[in-house]
């Protein structure tokens, strides 16, 4: 009975080598066997509705590279087994197969543009229904949201305006003026009133807020770096456990942006707060402020002392590089590199540092779409974001590898790379998340 079970044991293992050998050989530009390729399949006639959005279609609203409508989803045969519900792990399989695979690789859209009209008119619909389906608005959102159905589609995949839509201007309306309340009970208060933590955690901020995101001048905007600041400081104060922490400030970018083009048109960089009323300014910190918590309501060990979470993870993605690039892993070990001297940060500020800010939107749709899953998709999105590099990485000594990784070359990154990472991430995900032994030391 051994023998047989580890005869199965390495038939298994030589199978999912073999599947292994197929991707890598596939993303390195080369066909899967069966020549199966990465095609889009046409969208579906969509069903003619009253649309919810009236504005009309710019250049910056095109739909973004579509994975699957319907992603496969492939039966456990151990119904003990909790299912995977996550977007990424939709296509995992119990075989491991090249062929199996290469089947369902056949549902992701790599390479292809779908129509802005039938996206945007997909979007319409699970939008204007009364009650949200979550569940079908993460599955649009995680290849992308027009930009401004944004603002809206963040708010409900975070959990912060509720589905259904006879609440949600109350909902909103409420945490609107909670937010300020907050504001007036912790920040707008002299230093005398305030402890030495707080005093020094406030002056913390205060020098963050001037070096975020320094390459977008619209940061520089003085009214911009108080309204980060008061966001932070009262998040900061509601959230003991952590406190505010450097990165943290990064992670608030995003959210501005989004909620503010809600009312301001135009290059972000000629926006000018100066043109909103306060009423209007402080509508958009409480949404950045209630965003902001419920994103880090799912990865809180990432900000605690000694942040456990982040290193919890950097050791994962080691790992996963080790298998899925040995040669790589195994050149960054001889020259003595560790995952932390660059992972860290990746982790810290969820690569808002690493890629141009034009493309943070289109990262940040995919995040949030990811929900709870998110911290363990991460490491499958960092190790495709690190193995972009993967021929050049082996040829550097330490030194150069660390001056390169803290200095990535993508300053002229556009959709299609970053669209790349993202299909080689859930391609792994659906091959190694539900694998643990494969990804054993």
């Amino acid at each position: 009975m051994e023998r047989r079970e580890e005869e199965q044991q390495k038939r298994d293992d030589s199978r999912f080598n073999q599947t292994l050998k197929n991707v890598q050989g596939f993303l390195k530009g080369r066909s899967i066997p069966g020549k199966v390729l990465l095609t889009r399949r046409p969208d579906p006639t969509p069903e003619p509705i009253s649309p919810t959005y009236h504005r009309s279609l710019s250049e910056n609203d095109a739909g973004r590279n579509e994975r699957s409508d319907n992603p496969v989803e492939v039966e456990d045969n151990n119904s003990s087994k909790k299912q995977d519900n996550t977007y990424a792990g939709k296509l995992r399989s119990n075989s491991s197969s090249g062929e199996q695979l290469a089947k369902q690789v056949q549902n992701l859209k790599i390479g292809g543009r779908s129509s802005d009209h039938a996206r945007v008119m997909k979007f319409n619909k699970v939008l204007s229904e009364t009650t949200v389906i979550l569940e079908k608005l993460r599955e649009l959102a995680w290849s992308g949201v027009p930009h401004y159905m944004r603002p809206d589609v963040w708010r409900l995949l975070l959990g912060y305006a509720p589905p259904n839509s006879d609440r949600r201007e109350a909902v909103l309306r409420r945490k609107r003026l909670e937010y300020l309340e907050s504001v007036g009970q912790f920040y707008d208060l002299p230093d005398s009133e305030r402890s030495d933590d707080e005093i020094n955690m406030l002056r913390q901020i205060a020098v963050d807020c001037p070096r975020t995101v320094p390459d977008v001048s619209f940061f520089q905007q003085a009214q911009v770096q108080k309204s980060l600041e008061r966001i932070l400081y009262t998040w900061a104060i509601r959230h003991p456990a952590s406190g505010y922490v450097q990165g943290i400030n990064d992670l608030v970018t995003p959210f501005l942006v989004i909620f503010l083009s809600e009312y301001l048109e135009g290059d972000v960089d000629s926006w000018s707060m100066s043109d909103l009323s306060a009423a209007k300014v402080s509508d958009v910190e409480a949404d950045c402020y209630w965003c902001l918590t419920k994103l880090l309501d799912g990865m809180q060990d990432h900000y605690t002392f000694a942040q456990p979470g982040i290193q919890r993870l950097v050791f994962k993605l080691k790992e996963l590089v080790r298998r899925i690039d040995e040669p790589v892993a195994r050149h960054m070990e001889e020259q003595g590199l560790e995952f932390l001297q660059f992972a860290f940060r990746w982790y810290n500020c969820l690569l808002i540092r690493e890629i141009p800010f034009s493309l943070i939107n289109r990262l940040w749709d995919t995040y949030l779409a990811e929900g709870d899953a998110l911290p363990d998709f991460l490491v499958y999105i960092y190790a495709s974001f690190l193995l972009t590099w993967s021929d050049e990485l082996k040829k550097l000594d330490f030194q150069e590898m660390v001056m390169f990784l803290q200095h990535l070359p993508t300053q002229t990154w556009t959709d299609q790379e970053l669209e790349m990472v993202l299909s080689r991430a859930y391609m792994w995900h659906s091959m190694f998340n539900n694998s643990p032994n494969h990804l054993a030391s």
